[in-house]
């Protein structure tokens, strides 16, 4: 995903200023806003897919687990819910996507073993551009409040 093109940045170390500047910024741009949200919907629908959403849930919670001095037990009283049961009382969209994400077969790769779709000097580009237009936004941000005060 790439800022100004699915999503706007926002400051991890200035979260309030940077959502009002963001809001300030969609509504003055509202067609430009509403190009980006229906670009990241399209992203999320075509580009996206569940497998590798496991495959990272996968990679993450191997790697906490590593992180845990304890041995986790299973609570008494507990209940086991199996996926039909969830998807069962969801309707519409929200069942479609429990459906579409259960796990109907085992996988023929080991997770996280997808190769990266890019070489290197492209992955290099590709970040380089994601800095450039986040550093874009936090120069149009600086200079948003500069003005307000």
């Amino acid at each position: 995903m790439e800022p100004l093109q699915h999503y706007w940045p926002i400051r991890d170390n200035s979260k309030c200023t940077s959502l009002k500047f963001a809001v300030e910024w969609g509504n003055n741009n509202t067609h430009k806003a509403q190009a980006i949200g229906e670009a990241a919907s399209k992203f999320i629908h075509e580009d996206l897919s569940m497998e590798y959403v496991y495959d990272y849930m996968f990679h993450l919670l191997n790697e906490y687990a590593k992180l845990q001095k304890f041995k986790p037990t299973i609570p008494q009283g507990a209940v086991e819910y199996c996926p039909e049961t969830m998807a069962c009382s969801e309707q519409g969209i929200g069942r479609k996507f429990m459906e579409d994400s259960m796990v109907k077969s085992p996988s023929d790769s080991y997770p996280c073993t997808i190769p990266p779709p890019y070489d290197p000097s492209t992955l290099q580009g590709i970040l380089h551009r994601k800095d450039s237009l986040t550093k874009q936004v936090e120069l149009w941000e600086d200079e948003y409040w500069r003005n307000k005060h």
